[in-house]
């Protein structure tokens, strides 16, 4: 492209062009027949904006707090695996890109980076993602190095007691080139992922998931997590709000609402339109409770519709991958850019002149 790219799906374009089919598929693709997928995209689109007018905005603050961190936006980074699929720097590159730009960044279990690199590159917060391994005595490692190496927060992903089936994964045999591991378990056996065996189980990632990670998973293990970590603990995976108010029971600090990017259960919900029934159900209990979305977020009214039905803040993925792909660390912080002046531009046209200003009443409005 001769010019700089004009929004997020010019820098999926370059991104997608620039991956190797079988990475492209793997960060593009979603669970079976991909309509989870489809719907969080148009969920978003299908929500007006019902704009103020005759307010002053002539200057806006788009910034805010996650979990008592201050950034300079309400966007954050969401857990991505292995971005070295992407970029020979991988998540060292992401975490300075999103520092750059003043947004934080939540780092994978199945980085292709250690986390203790990730946090020397990184000039913005951090948090880490965590996936409960059979093992406990590597859980609990991991929890102990992302204290130790300055991580915020730690996310816990609940809604991979089976891994969903990625076709396009399992045509392709998915599995790390020569030369890539989950960094985070070097040295050990668990941080080989090489391909798996025939037909859906064609994919290394399921095999890998399959074998290693904990499907017995209940609520006793987010009370556990609670238990052997100082930091604040937020459950991603929740499209209900029931299990928003367990999670809060559990003792986690908030909840991402979550179909991991329509790549686990397909016919799952949108993101969007399960949103404001968890926050509700969250904020009822606990007014200071954090909720966060992901799932489709591609423009800046996206974001002032999602803190309009109750988020602190949105995560974005596979935008982050693009632009990693397209364009190193400068990519993401662009990327990031991007997003913000979009943001700031809808602000202005709903008459918003800061985030606490994005209300309710701009997607529900008062008659």
């Amino acid at each position: 492209m001769s010019r700089p790219p004009l929004n997020l799906a010019e820098i999926e374009a370059a991104g997608l062009a620039a991956l190797s089919p079988m990475a492209r598929d793997y960060y593009a693709g979603g669970a079976r027949d991909e309509i989870t997928l489809g719907w969080n995209r148009r969920a978003w689109d299908a929500i007006p904006l019902h704009y103020r007018v005759l307010v002053d905005v002539s200057t806006r603050d788009p910034s805010t707090t996650v979990m008592g961190c201050p950034v300079s936006l309400p966007v954050l980074l969401a857990p991505t695996a292995f971005h070295k699929l992407a970029h020979p720097e991988g998540e060292a590159a992401t975490a300075r890109g999103a520092g750059a730009a003043g947004a934080a960044m939540i780092c994978s279990t199945l980085g292709t980076v250690p986390l203790e690199d990730i946090a020397a590159a990184a000039g913005g917060p951090l948090w880490f993602q965590l996936y409960v391994y059979r093992d406990r005595g590597i859980t609990r490692a991991l929890v102990e190095r992302a204290e130790a190496a300055g991580y915020r927060a730690l996310v816990l992903t609940v809604d991979a007691a089976e891994i969903g089936t990625r076709e396009r994964d399992a045509h392709n045999k998915f599995a790390l080139p020569d030369g890539l591991t989950v960094a985070n378990l070097a040295g050990t056996a668990k941080a080989a992922l090489g391909p798996g065996g025939a037909g859906a189980a064609g994919s290394g990632l399921s095999a890998y998931v399959r074998s290693q990670l904990d499907p017995g998973l209940t609520w006793a293990d987010v009370e556990w997590l609670r238990g052997i970590t100082a930091l604040p603990v937020l459950v991603k995976g929740v499209v209900r709000a029931d299990d928003a108010r367990r999670a809060l029971d559990a003792g986690a600090r908030g909840v991402v609402v979550s179909n991991h990017g329509g790549r686990q259960l397909d016919t799952a919900p949108a993101t969007a339109d399960v949103l404001p029934r968890v926050a509700d159900a969250m904020h009822a209990i606990d007014a200071t409770a954090e909720v966060y979305v992901d799932g489709g977020i591609r423009r800046g009214t996206d974001v002032v519709k999602a803190l309009a039905l109750g988020a602190r803040a949105v995560l974005v993925g596979r935008p982050q991958l693009y632009a990693l792909a397209s364009g190193g660390a400068g990519g993401v912080q662009a990327m990031i850019e991007l997003l913000r002046a979009e943001l700031l531009e809808a602000m202005a046209l709903c008459g918003c002149p800061d985030v606490a200003a994005i209300t309710r009443d701009l997607v529900e409005p008062p008659a």
